[in-house]
Order: structure tokens, then sequence, then C-alpha cells
């Protein structure tokens, strides 16, 4: 029988921390959102280790052209990404997920530690071990965090910090949030530091709606299974079956939004506190927001990074973009 916690102490070259215990109370999380008069649940709930596997089924599915089209970029431009980054740095990765992405960069970058971050101890463990079994050269050092929030990294370094965010995922933070997370990573990476960050563009309804509403369904699989996540986790009884996936982008909002509809009237029970539902009432679990480039250009600059390269695809449909933190890139 395969040990996890054997292998991971078998390999000198990693490293893994939980900080997860560190964290604010997410119970009382929890209880905020289930109380508000448009009950939310954050999404980042969503990643226990099946939710994370979930997520990478997504990414596979035909509609979902997000991680193609941005693997697409990263492979095209690695070179010239690890060029102008340069090589022995600090690399940070926020919601390493599986680490198909990172994979692409790491021959070019050549990092000399390689730093995940991730809110599912698990699926980061046994990432990281597979990474750090797969390129014995290279140190890796993953903690298990919330990175939504303010937080420092568990060990010290003096290598040049580069953070990489994938995927889009600061979509699914609001406007302001987005801003305070770029701040945030701009005082993490320090004045000499960078940002390599996919963003997902504004585009065609149409494709948009496709791309939440798989035709397998299993973008709903996801959506259902942070219920399951808080039966398991936070003492609740949500029956999964009186619950459905709902997804559509908002084009005033500039964001796709996602929720669960309860399909009639129904009590439910979470971390001791009952929540009443009336027949339609949903749950918003998750926003997707779309940028224009100048937008986003404005956030990052505002947060305190400069603009140094962007890369889109031929459609116009996703960018990465590489800032530098201010003072570099002159």
């Amino acid at each position: 029988m395969f040990d996890k916690e054997s292998a991971l102490n078998s390999v000198p070259s990693l490293y893994l921390y939980d900080h997860s215990n560190a964290q604010q109370d997410v119970r009382e999380e929890i209880i905020q959102g289930l109380s508000a008069q448009q009950k939310y649940i954050s999404p980042k709930f969503f990643y226990d280790e099946t939710g994370s596997r979930l997520f990478t089924d997504i990414t596979r599915q035909p509609e979902y052209y997000l991680t193609r089209t941005e693997t697409r970029l990263l492979k095209r431009h690695a070179a010239e990404i690890g060029t102008l980054v340069g090589k022995d740095s600090l690399l940070i990765e926020y919601g390493s997920g599986n680490s198909e992405k990172i994979r692409i960069l790491l021959d070019s970058l050549k990092p000399g530690i390689y730093a995940p971050l991730d809110i599912s101890r698990d699926y980061l463990a046994e990432a990281a071990l597979a990474l750090a079994q797969e390129y014995p050269w290279l140190e890796v050092r993953a903690t298990c965090v919330d990175f939504t929030t303010e937080f420092d990294l568990p060990f010290v370094s003096r290598r040049r910090h580069i953070s990489f965010f994938p995927g889009s995922g600061v979509g699914n933070f609001n406007r302001p949030e987005a801003g305070e997370f770029l701040a945030r990573t701009r005082r993490l990476v320090g004045t000499q530091g960078c940002l390599l960050i996919g963003v997902d563009l504004k585009k065609d309804d149409a494709t948009l709606n496709a791309a939440y509403n798989d035709a397998r369904g299993v973008t709903a699989q996801f959506n259902l299974n942070v219920l399951a996540h808080l039966n398991r986790a936070y003492d609740a009884n949500f029956d999964l079956s009186l619950f459905a996936h709902r997804a559509a982008y908002n084009a005033v909002k500039g964001r796709v939004e996602m929720h669960l509809v309860s399909l009639r009237p129904q009590t439910v029970t979470v971390c001791g506190e009952t929540y009443r539902f009336r027949k339609d009432e949903s749950i918003h679990t998750e926003n997707s927001y779309k940028y224009d480039l100048e937008e986003f250009m404005s956030m990052a600059v505002a947060a305190g990074f400069n603009r140094a390269e962007y890369w889109v695809d031929d459609r116009s449909w996703f960018s990465v973009f590489l800032f530098y933190s201010e003072g570099e890139g002159d």
C-alpha cells in the first residue's frame, strides 16, 4: 500500500508546510455567507481533494477553452519568459493544482526553489511529491495555505521572488478584491520581483456560457461538491439532489456567475446553525470576472507593478501578463 507521508519524508529536496490551521475561523466565514440576504459560499471551499480533481477534469472539457489557450501561450513563449525572468529564482505558484502548467516553465526558468501554494493539503502533497521526484535538481517547498488572505511564506529566501498565478484564478475575486490580491502579491515578491499571471478576456456570451455549462456536467458536479465538502468537514446536511447548478454570463458586471439553486423549500443545518431556503433561492458560489487588457494593466499598476510584457492568443480570448515590481523593467 502506498504511504504518502513516508514518500514525502523520503525526498530530501521536498518540504511541506501546513498553515491551514493558522487561518481565520472558516466556520464564521461560512455562517456569515449563508446568513446574507443573497446566500454565498466562498469559492475556496470548492477545493478539497475531490473538488481539485473535478476542476482538473473541467479543464479537459471541450467547452473549457481557458486551460488549452493559456497552455498554448505558455508553451509558445516559455523561452522568452525565461529570458525576461532569469534563472535561480524563488518561483511561487498560487493554486498549484496538479502542476501541469508549471512543468512548461520549469526547464526555461530553472528556479532555485519552487514554492507551490494550495488550500487542499492532500492534493498539494501529491502534486509536490510528483514534481520533486520528476525534477530531482529542484528544491520544492510546498505550503498548504489560504492565499486569498494575507500570509507570509514559512521560510526565508534571498532569491528573486517570482509569483505565478495561472488559470485566470484572479477572476474569482471581485474587482476591489483583485486589486487587494495584486497589492499583497506585490508585497510578497518585493521590489525586485515579478508576477506572471493568466487573465481571461471579455468575449461573446455564448462561448462564456458554454465554458461553464459543459455537456458532460463536470462543472455541475464541481459546483455541487462544495455542498458535499461542507457536509464532510463542517457538520452540514445538504441533500445534493435538492440543488441544481446554474451558471451564466452577466454582461453588465463583466462576470460569469455560478449558483446552486434550491429545487424546493427546505431547511439545512451547517456549523450548528439552521438555514431555510425558498424554492428557486440560490447560493452564490463563484464569480469569474473577465477583463479588458487596459483594465487589468491599470489594476496591476495601481497595486505597485509596472507593465512589462503581455501575450495574447490569436482570438484575443486569453492573456498572460508579466509585471515587474516598481523600479523594474524600465
